[in-house]
């Protein structure tokens, strides 16, 4: 058990992301042997971040130190080699965040390696804060050589040089490049060719420049006579790194259309050709509706993804893009290794589901849960290869849910903003738009049973899958990921209850409703801003917050307790709520706060009463503020608590009445420890647990207040050991 002093004056590095970011919309410690980065570069970047990020009411910054001084180093990452052999001219890309004022809008970056070397790399921009400097980008380079094993440092520092101009397609199929995936089902072989579909020209570039060219082709399968099949579709995303001359090929095969006529199950053998070598292949493979599956391979003989890229986990938790997780922890090499060695079999295969529960509504604490699933926070605190690979597998895996909905007019996910009333929720008849007079429902499936599926979604359990893996590393198939999700989180509400285009969440659990807002504003954030998506999302995102925002912050009539109720008053025969659901919305108001939702930071004022006054209020005893369910009033339908001590009263038991709050006393009653909190303080999963990240977004924002609950949560006796899973483990910034 890890009993950690928390200092505040190196928490306060940062407050909220500007604010006006969406309105604009137009490392910690590490278990591996590599080299860590050193004091006077990580001081340098949480220098940067203090100057560069205002805490209240945040503007863009004047000036920063990468302003006044273009060349200084804005962070670091460690590009770490996975073979057992020497190897020269390796390529590498990854995604990186950036605060406001580090790098400006056109402006490229050097990265400065450990030898004195200096390497230009190729910056794809893609989200931009509100004083135009760069938010979220794409990184490409090429390191000369690396040694086997070897930990090369790279410091990026702005650059005035030209990102210059990438390939072209013929280029790339002059150098022989073939792709292809098939499936053969009924006795027919469908396929898509990738060098053909780059020969049409119907392309889509995601990254260009002189280090790395990466095109997007997709079609429908079709025979050898040009049948086509009319659900199953791949995508191809082919990076091709000039200098190292070699192709990354990303394949995607996707049954996924909305609206297209008898959706189905298929049962296919999948096979993926790469220079005319069968690089993958699956028989008899159970592909389910709404879902796809994704598989990687490269070119050239030798491994050219065997550069693991090391990202600077302070730096990225100061921008705010990721919760302040306790960079203190240390990840047990045993929790790692059992990550690889349980990344096998069937589950980890297409239509597998990983790490997560395949029956995503089962009750109960588990890894998944949280503002980051514990395999995500793990990595980010470790930066371990393993977990990684686990991190990106799952992002991976997340398309084997059915929840996968494609716009064949756009070819994007489909969006609530084109059709208010499409719902997997509802009859027909809830679907009929008023404006076109058609009816938006989805077609019934094939037959009985011709869609059923073993994984099963839901809102309310659902992991961040996608998220980190797009922000670390760039890849379209994770944002298409995080934008599925984000949008099938809105569309299967009832569209009377979500006000059709509104996308009001407010009808589920609240524990639903924070992980359907989590995952809605990190689209918003982090979809490009050339994204016609963009503003579907950060629209929907406005949509709730000024919802709630009336609904609570506002209203002279709401609760006084900072509860939200709707759907939550169900426990203690309609009379009690569960704190620890409460706990993961305000979390998620948190986070979405940081992610530079200014009215967030509105709502979350209101909300942080509630966890603090659970834990200093006199009328309560803090020992038993993350109790399972607490009433809010004496009786169903009877008038809400009006304060704390009304709460405390109702939940006392009758042995607890006389016993002064962390007594020897109440210890004993309760059977834990002096100062040990009810709710499984130990475990990693209790119910204090589930109140830290809540609590540390309410310290944030509560004052001097809030330092003293949080100095009081701190002192509990009994903690739980979050080196093993700690998705948990927010601390105050």
């Amino acid at each position: 058990m890890t009993n950690t002093t928390y200092s505040f004056a190196i928490r306060t590095i940062v407050a909220t992301m500007s604010g006006a970011l969406l309105a604009a919309c137009g490392g910690g410690s590490s278990v591996d042997s590599d080299a860590t980065v050193s004091a006077s570069m990580e001081a340098t970047s949480l220098a940067k971040i203090q100057a560069g990020r205002p805490t209240v009411n945040p503007t863009p910054p004047v000036k920063t130190p990468a302003a006044t001084n273009p060349a200084a180093a804005i962070t670091s990452v460690r590009l770490v080699s996975q073979a057992a052999i020497s190897q020269s001219n390796m390529p590498f890309t990854f995604g990186q965040v950036f605060a406001a004022g580090h790098l400006a809008k056109g402006v490229s970056l050097t990265g400065r390696l450990d030898s004195g070397e200096t390497l230009q790399l190729q910056v794809d921009a893609k989200t931009f804060h509100p004083d135009g400097s760069v938010r979220h980008a794409i990184i490409s380079g090429i390191v000369p050589t690396i040694a086997a094993k070897q930990v090369r440092q790279l410091v990026l520092a702005p650059s005035s040089a030209a990102n210059g101009t990438g390939v072209t397609t013929a280029q790339l199929l002059g150098s022989g490049f073939t792709a292809s995936v098939s499936a053969t089902l009924g006795g027919q072989r469908y396929t898509a060719s990738a060098e053909e579909l780059l020969k049409t020209g119907k392309v889509t570039t995601w990254l260009a420049g002189p280090t790395a060219t990466e095109w997007h082709v997709s079609a429908p399968l079709k025979t050898a006579s040009g049948v086509q099949h009319p659900h199953l579709t791949a995508r191809f995303a082919v990076r091709w790194y000039d200098a190292a001359k070699q192709a990354r090929v990303d394949v995607t095969l996707e049954n996924a259309w909305a609206y297209e006529a008898a959706p189905s199950n298929f049962t296919y053998d999948a096979e993926v050709l790469v220079g005319g070598k069968s690089v993958y292949a699956k028989p008899g493979l159970t592909h389910y509706h709404h879902a796809r599956w994704r598989k990687v391979f490269w070119t050239g003989a030798t491994a050219a993804d065997s550069i693991d890229v090391k990202l600077d986990t302070a730096y990225l938790i100061a921008t705010g893009a990721l919760p302040n997780y306790d960079q203190s922890i240390v990840i047990k090499d045993a929790t790692l290794a059992s990550l690889k060695s349980n990344w096998t079999g069937a589950n980890v295969e297409p239509m597998g589901v990983g790490s997560a529960n395949r029956y995503m509504p089962a009750t109960g604490g588990r890894d998944e849960l949280g503002l980051l699933p514990a395999w995500g926070a793990t990595y980010l605190l470790s930066m371990d290869s393993r977990a990684k690979a686990v991190t990106l597998g799952n992002g991976d895996l997340a398309g084997s849910w059915s929840v996968h909905y494609r716009d064949k007019l756009t070819d994007r996910p489909i969006s609530v903003i084109d059709y208010p009333y499409m719902t997997i929720l509802g009859r027909a008849g809830d679907t009929m738009n008023p404006v076109t007079r058609k009816r938006e429902a989805f077609p019934t499936c094939a037959a009985a049973g011709a869609c059923d599926t073993p994984n099963t979604h839901d809102s309310s359990h659902q992991a961040a899958f996608a998220y980190l893996p797009y922000l670390v590393t760039g890849d379209y198939y994770y944002l298409e990921e995080l934008q599925f999700w984000a949008m099938y989180n809105v569309l299967s509400y009832n569209p009377g209850y979500r006000k059709a285009a509104q996308g009001l969440l407010w009808s589920n659990q609240v524990r639903g409703q924070a992980w359907s807002l989590r995952t809605l504003a990190e689209a918003a954030s982090i979809t490009p801003d050339s994204d016609t998506l963009k503003m579907h999302f950060v629209g929907l995102v406005n949509n709730n917050l000024a919802w709630y925002n009336a609904t609570y912050t506002d209203n002279p009539q709401a609760n006084t307790l900072g509860v939200i109720l709707e759907k939550a008053v169900v426990y203690a025969d309609g009379s009690g709520i569960a704190p620890w659901q409460d706990d993961f919305f305000t979390a998620a108001i948190g986070h979405t706060a940081e992610l530079g939702f200014t009215e967030a930071k509105r709502l979350l004022t209101w909300k942080a009463q509630f966890p603090v006054n659970r834990m200093n209020d006199s009328g309560v005893c803090w020992i038993e503020g993350a109790m399972y369910s607490m009433k809010i009033r004496s009786v169903r339908d009877a008038p809400l608590f009006t304060n704390m001590k009304q709460v405390g009263e109702a939940n006392r038991s009758a042995a607890l009445k006389s016993a002064a709050c962390g007594s020897n006393e109440m210890a004993n009653v309760l059977k834990l420890k002096v100062g040990e909190m009810t709710g499984y303080s130990s475990s990693n999963k209790g119910y204090p647990s589930n109140m830290q990240p809540a609590l540390a977004y309410a310290t944030d924002v509560s004052g001097s207040n809030g330092k003293a609950v949080w100095a009081k949560f701190m002192s509990r006796s009994v903690k739980p050991d979050y080196s093993t899973a700690p998705q948990f483990a927010i601390v105050p910034r």
